[in-house]
């Protein structure tokens, strides 16, 4: 790393933090195994792609002779934000997108009814009628006197 002047300690102070959450991610990922796992391996290495982006720019510019203009080192200030931004987002992405509904109702691909709808061929029965969910067990043969 002496060749683009970065000292290999800057090296791994950089990538050394990316480096572990992308390896305690990845055991997260294969014992958990989430529903959007792919969005956030996608964060994961977004995210280290985005600490090892300065290295990868200084090492072009090593090896193209590109060094010393400005205009190209402002691109990658803005660049590099922009892509852990990303990382960010992705992982955002995973964590509220909403996970596909299992279930009887979605294998057959109909819709579940509205609570209190009947679905065909079922009955439903009233609160009031003796027996119903309204009513104690057992008064549905008691009368009851008016005074």
């Amino acid at each position: 790393m002496e060749f683009i002047g970065v000292p290999l300690v800057t090296l791994i102070r950089s990538l050394g933090p990316p480096l572990v959450v992308l390896a305690v991610g990845a055991v997260l990922l294969v014992r958990r195994r989430p529903v959007r796992a792919r969005l956030m391996w996608a964060a994961l290495s977004v995210q280290l792609a985005a600490a090892a982006l300065p290295f990868a720019w200084l090492l072009l510019q090593a090896g193209t002779g590109l060094g010393g203009r400005t205009v190209v080192g402002l691109a990658m200030i803005l660049i590099q934000p922009g892509v852990e931004a990303l990382a960010w987002l992705l992982a955002l992405g995973a964590v509220v997108a909403s996970a596909p509904r299992r279930g009887a109702d979605g294998a057959r691909g109909g819709h579940a009814a509205a609570p209190g709808v009947p679905e065909e061929g079922r009955t439903v029965r009233a609160a009031h009628a003796p027996g119903g969910a309204g009513e104690r067990p057992g008064s549905a043969h008691r009368t009851r006197s008016t005074p």
